[in-house]
């Protein structure tokens, strides 16, 4: 007969449990919350009476056409706006540009940052250089854009390899898209590398080096050492720009007017309001293109999840 001896019940395992911040930590969130509140309180103060009126007269049938005919319907607005089909070829329009544009800014933008880092010689004039296009309004930008795109004077069709000299950019909607992502990209793409560069200029010369030593190519330093390390920079110039670009208008408003299909959620907004004086549902549109934007800003956030903690190395 065979007996088996308990010699004591399994403990379990220990659950991991967030570091507490550091003194260090809680020092610079304070401070950085002291700093913050006054231009917080003063935009708030700026900025809240126009969202809070947009909300109210989301929920009215008002047009400026007949200002004392205004009936309270509600949600009507909202969901005459979500159930329109040209509300969500517009947010398509928008969330398309969005995507293209930052993913191309991205790489272009880092090329340039890394060009501004490494560069020893000319570096002031090389970066002033490099900012020039994010320095022009917008607006001249779109001129100049419509004007190099132009069928009949402009530059585009004779430098681009077998497109016809009389090829016109703005009768179809993928051409037209194109140009006004290609205007876009022109626009703010050193934007993107001035917040890449910042991101640059935190990364160890130590860690580099040695990863050179221990023979890795330039490739795995770039994708174990350099990109890691810059998580939150890239986070940042990615959530700038993505938000920037989901409101864009000012292209669009310029290159085609919303010809072909190319409006955006905030030239529907603008037609609405400015074009056909319908206060309600354009109010409702606002509304809906603000709550957007905060969605995109949180699915980058949690797409990156970066501990701003760690990325200062504390604990």
């Amino acid at each position: 007969m065979t007996t088996s001896v308990q010699t004591g019940a399994e403990k379990p395992a220990p659950e991991e449990t967030k570091p507490p911040d550091s003194d260090r930590s809680r020092t610079e969130n304070r401070l950085a919350r002291r700093l913050v509140a006054p231009a917080l309180i003063l935009m708030l103060l700026v900025t809240a009476f126009p969202m809070l009126r947009a909300l109210y007269l989301s929920l009215f049938s008002y047009s400026l056409t007949a200002p004392d005919d205004r009936e309270f319907v509600g949600l009507a607005n909202y969901a005459t706006a979500l159930s329109d089909s040209l509300f969500w070829r517009d947010t398509g329009n928008t969330v398309l540009i969005m995507v293209i544009t930052v993913v191309v800014e991205l790489v272009i933008g880092f090329a340039f940052a890394m060009v501004m880092h490494k560069v020893i010689f000319a570096r002031g004039t090389i970066r002033t250089s490099i900012l020039i296009p994010y320095g022009v309004i917008t607006v001249v930008s779109g001129f100049a854009w419509q004007f190099a795109f132009s069928n009949t004077n402009g530059f585009v069709n004779s430098w681009l390899p077998g497109v016809s000299d009389d090829f016109n950019w703005f009768a179809e909607y993928p051409s037209s898209m194109i140009a006004i992502m290609a205007s876009e990209i022109w626009k703010t793409t050193p934007f993107m590398s001035l917040l890449l560069l910042a991101g640059l200029a935190q990364v160890s010369e130590d860690m580099l080096e040695a990863a050179e030593v221990d023979g890795a190519t330039w490739w795995q330093r770039l994708y174990k050492v350099i990109l890691p390390n810059m998580r939150a920079a890239i986070m940042v110039a990615v959530l700038f720009r993505a938000l920037d670009a989901y409101r864009i208008f000012d292209n669009i408003f310029v290159m085609t007017a919303g010809a072909n299909g190319t409006e955006s959620i905030s030239f529907l907004t603008y037609r609405q309001v400015i074009e056909q004086f319908q206060l309600g549902i354009g109010s409702a549109l606002s509304v809906l293109l603000f709550l957007s934007v905060l969605v995109v800003a949180f699915l980058i956030v949690k797409l990156f999840r970066v501990n701003l903690a760690d990325a200062r190395q504390e604990g």
